[in-house]
C-alpha cells in the first residue's frame, strides 16, 4: 500500500512513524509545502498522561521528545493589584518548541524509511492518483477537505475573543496565568516554558478591550510594546516576540460530519480543532495518528478501517471537545469570576471544563464545597 500524507505536522509525521513500525513494507510519503525547519508558532504543551502513552507506543520517539522538553508541576496566577497565588504539586506539564518537535518526528520517520518531500504543495488528490490512501493532515484550513466540504459536512464556528500567539525570553517556572484590568476591560495571558531560553505567551481579551486599547489598529511593534507594559510584572522586564505566525485572530472551531471520502481521510486539525486554552491540540493530533494506524493494521479492507477510525476516534475525543467549549465559554464570561479572591479564582480556573460553571453562581461552589483544590483536565488522547 502506498500512503500519501499531505501536511508535515505532528499528526502525519507520527502516523508515518507508527505505520512503519507495525508494517515496514508500507510505502509512505509525507508532503510539506514549507521548507524543512520552517514552522509557525512557538512552543507546544502536553501533559504527563500523553508522555506515558507515547512511551508505551514508541519509546524511542517518546524519549527524544521528553528529553527535549522542559517540565513544570505548578500553576501560578497573578491578578492585577491582588496577591499572586501558586498551586504546587499540580499535574506534570511539559513544553517543547514546535520546531524541535517536528525535527524529532521527521528524523525518526526518515530513519524508518519514510520519504519527506519538503517544499512540495499538494492542493488536489488528483496529484496523488497512485496512492492507495491519502491523509489530509494539512491543518484547519485543509485545501483537500475544502474541495469536498459538502461531503465532509465541514462547519467552522468563530469564537468571540481576539487572541495572539507570542513568544518571550522570560522563562516561566510554572504554567502562568495573568489577568490585567484596564479602563476598557480585562486582558489576560497564558505563559509556559518550552526551552531553556524561551516561553510561549498567548494573550487574549474581550473584543471591547481589544478595540479600546487600540490593538485592532496598532502595528506589531506598538502592539507588543503595549502588551509588555500591561504584563510588565509577569514578564519581569523581558520582551514579547512576534513574527512567529502570530497575529490577532479569533479561534476557529472546525468540526466535520464525516472524516473520510473514498481513499481520503482527515487527520488532526483538518478533522477537528479544540480551543487552545485546554492545551490538547498536539495530544489530539498524535492520538488521531495512533487510532488510524490501529485501524489500518487490524482491519484489512480500507473502507471498514476508515469507518472504524472515524467512529471510534470521534467518540474518544468527544469529552475533550466538550471541555474545550466550556473552557472557551469560561474565558468569554471571565467578568463573572475575576472579582473573586485569587485562590477561589484559581480553583474555578482549574474546573473551567465543567458545564456547571455556566449555570451556577460561582460563589455557591465554595459554600456547597463542590470544588476541590486540585486541577482537573479532560482526557486528551
Amino acid at each position: 500500500m502506498h500512503i500519501a500524507c499531505v501536511g508535515g505536522g505532528p499528526a502525519n509525521l507520527y502516523f508515518s512513524i507508527l505505520m512503519k513500525l507495525v508494517d515496514p513494507a508500507r510505502h509512505i510519503t509525507v508532503y510539506e509545502r514549507n521548507p524543512e525547519g520552517s514552522t509557525y508558532g512557538w512552543g507546544v504543551t502536553f501533559w504527563g498522561d500523553l508522555r506515558d502513552r507515547l512511551l508505551s507506543t514508541d519509546p524511542e520517539t517518546a524519549r527524544a521528545i521528553v528529553d527535549g522538553s522542559v517540565h513544570w508541576d505548578s500553576w501560578l496566577m497573578r491578578v492585577h493589584d491582588r496577591a499572586t497565588v501558586t498551586l504546587e504539586n499540580a499535574e506534570e506539564g511539559l513544553g517543547i518548541g514546535r520546531r524541535e518537535l517536528l525535527a524529532i518526528l521527521a528524523d525518526r520517520a526518515r530513519s524508518l524509511g519514510v520519504r519527506i518531500a519538503y517544499e512540495h504543495e499538494i492542493a488536489a488528490e488528483e496529484e496523488l492518483a497512485g496512492a492507495d490512501l491519502v491523509i489530509a493532515g494539512d491543518g484547519a484550513g485543509s485545501a483537500l477537505r475544502e474541495r469536498h466540504a459538502d461531503h465532509f459536512g465541514t462547519d467552522v464556528a468563530t469564537g468571540r475573543d481576539p487572541y495572539v500567539w507570542l513568544g518571550t525570553t522570560k522563562v516561566f517556572d510554572a504554567f502562568t496565568f495573568a489577568f490585567t484590568e484596564t479602563e476598557h476591560g480585562w486582558i489576560w495571558c497564558y505563559g509556559y516554558p518550552y526551552g531553556k531560553a524561551n516561553s510561549t505567551c498567548v494573550v487574549e481579551c474581550f473584543p471591547q478591550t481589544w478595540r479600546g486599547l487600540g490593538l485592532d489598529e496598532a502595528g506589531e511593534a506598538d502592539g507588543l510594546a503595549l502588551l509588555e507594559k500591561l504584563f510588565a510584572e509577569v514578564l519581569d522586564g523581558h520582551p514579547l516576540i512576534g513574527g512567529g505566525g502570530g497575529r490577532w485572530q479569533r479561534f476557529r472551531t472546525v468540526t466535520n460530519r464525516t472524516w473520510h471520502r473514498g481513499n481520503l481521510v482527515l487527520l488532526g486539525d483538518a478533522a477537528h480543532t479544540t480551543h487552545y486554552s485546554i492545551g490538547a491540540g498536539t495530544a489530539l493530533a498524535l492520538g488521531d495518528a495512533a487510532f488510524l494506524v490501529h485501524a489500518l493494521h487490524n482491519t484489512p479492507r480500507l473502507p471498514e478501517a476508515l469507518a472504524w477510525f472515524e467512529r471510534e476516534r470521534m467518540a474518544a475525543i468527544r469529552p475533550t471537545q466538550r471541555a474545550a467549549r466550556y473552557s472557551a465559554r469560561w474565558y468569554e464570561n471571565l467578568d463573572r469570576y475575576v472579582g473573586l479572591p485569587p485562590e477561589h479564582l484559581l480553583t474555578l480556573l482549574g474546573r473551567r471544563h465543567s458545564p456547571l460553571l455556566s449555570r451556577v453562581p460561582p460563589r455557591l461552589y465554595y459554600r456547597a464545597g463542590w470544588l476541590g483544590s486540585r486541577i482537573a483536565r479532560p482526557f486528551a488522547w
